[in-house]
C-alpha cells in the first residue's frame, strides 16, 4: 500500500474563469487544540507561497499544523501543478484566485499564512471577505512600509533575477540553488520538488508576476486594504543573508514592526535564528504562532489606532 503524500490529497479548486488550482489537503490527525469556545468552529489554515514557491515551501509547516487544524496549501496559477492564468499575474488576481479557494473550501473561519509576496496576496483576500478570517500570520512579508522595495535599485534587480534564474532553470541547474530546502524536505516533497519546482516555466511566472507586482503595491502605501479587526501576527527573521543586507534586514523588519502598529490586533515576533526562510529555518515558531490564532478565544477589544507613520 502507498504511503499517503506529506502534504495530504489533492483537490482541484475551480476559478470564476474556469481554470483549476491544484491544493492539498490535510484535515486535522490529532486534534490537540483543546475543546474550542462555546459555538465556535475551528478555523481552517491555509498556506500562501512566496512569489517563485508552491506548495511544496510550507512541507516543514503544514503537517505540524494539521494536528490540530486542517491546513491547506495550494499552488497559485503557473506554478506546481497549476495551469498559467493566460491573463496575467497581477496582485488583485492572485487574490481573486485565494478567494476562489477560499470559497471552495468554504465557509470558513480561516486563518491564513502568507509568506514574503504571499503577505500582500493574503491581507488582499482578507480584506475582499473579512467575514470569514479570524486571523491572518505572515511570515517575513513583503511590505509597502519598506521604502527599499521601491528604490530604482530593487526595481531592476526584482526584473533580472527571475531572468537569471530561467537561464539557470533552462540549463538544469536552478536547484542547486535551492539545495538546504530540498535536503529540509520529505523525500517525496523532495521528488515534487525536483520536478515542479525549479521549471523555466515557474520562472517565467515569477517575471510576469514581478512585472506589475511593485506597482500594484505601492499604491497600497495611501490606500491599504482594510486591516479588519481580525488577530494578525508578523514574523521577522532577525539575520541578514537569503539575498538580503542587513540594511533591507533593517528596512524589511521596520516594516513588519509597522504592520503589527497600525492593525488593531497585531503583533511582531521575531525569529532570532532565521533570515527570510523562516518556514524553513525555524518551523516549529511558525506552527506555534498558527496554533495560538487557531486557539484564541473570542476577540478582545481592538487597539486604539496608530498613526500612519512609515518612518517612526
Amino acid at each position: 500500500m502507498t504511503p499517503p503524500y506529506t502534504q495530504g490529497e489533492s483537490v482541484w479548486v475551480p476559478t470564476r474563469d474556469g481554470r483549476r488550482l491544484h491544493a492539498m489537503v490535510l484535515d486535522a490527525r490529532e486534534p490537540d487544540a483543546g475543546p474550542p469556545a462555546s459555538g465556535r468552529v475551528p478555523p481552517t489554515v491555509v498556506f500562501e507561497a512566496g512569489v517563485a514557491a508552491d506548495r511544496s515551501s510550507w512541507a516543514g509547516v503544514q503537517p505540524a499544523v494539521a494536528r490540530f487544524a486542517r491546513a491547506i496549501v495550494y499552488d497559485r496559477a503557473g506554478l506546481g501543478r497549476s495551469a498559467p492564468d493566460p491573463a496575467g499575474r497581477t496582485l488583485a488576481r492572485m487574490a481573486d484566485d485565494l478567494g476562489d479557494l477560499l470559497d471552495h473550501f468554504g465557509p470558513g473561519p480561516f486563518v491564513l499564512v502568507g509568506h514574503s509576496a504571499g503577505g500582500p496576496i493574503v491581507r488582499r483576500a482578507a480584506a475582499d471577505r473579512p467575514d470569514r478570517i479570524t486571523g491572518l500570520v505572515l511570515v517575513e512579508p513583503t511590505d509597502e512600509a519598506a521604502d527599499v522595495l521601491f528604490s530604482p535599485g530593487f526595481r531592476r534587480m526584482s526584473r533580472l533575477v527571475p531572468r537569471g534564474y530561467g537561464l539557470l532553470a533552462r540549463l538544469g541547474l536552478l536547484h542547486l540553488l535551492h539545495r538546504p530546502l530540498l535536503r529540509a524536505a520529505p523525500a517525496d516533497v523532495r521528488a515534487a520538488m525536483r520536478r515542479e519546482a525549479f521549471t523555466a516555466g515557474a520562472m517565467s511566472t515569477w517575471a510576469e508576476t514581478n512585472r506589475t507586482f511593485l506597482d500594484e503595491l505601492a499604491v497600497w502605501r495611501d490606500n491599504p486594504p482594510d486591516a479588519g479587526d481580525f488577530a494578525l501576527t508578523v514574523v521577522s527573521g532577525a539575520r541578514a543573508g537569503d539575498g538580503m543586507s542587513r540594511s533591507i534586514r533593517a528596512a524589511a523588519n521596520a516594516s513588519h514592526a509597522h504592520r503589527a502598529a497600525v492593525s488593531p490586533r497585531g503583533r511582531q515576533v521575531i525569529a532570532e535564528r532565521s533570515g527570510h526562510y523562516v518556514p524553513l529555518t525555524e518551523p516549529g515558531l511558525v506552527v506555534d504562532e498558527i496554533a495560538r490564532l487557531v486557539r484564541q478565544p473570542d476577540a478582545p477589544e481592538p487597539k486604539p489606532p496608530v498613526p500612519d507613520d512609515r518612518n517612526a
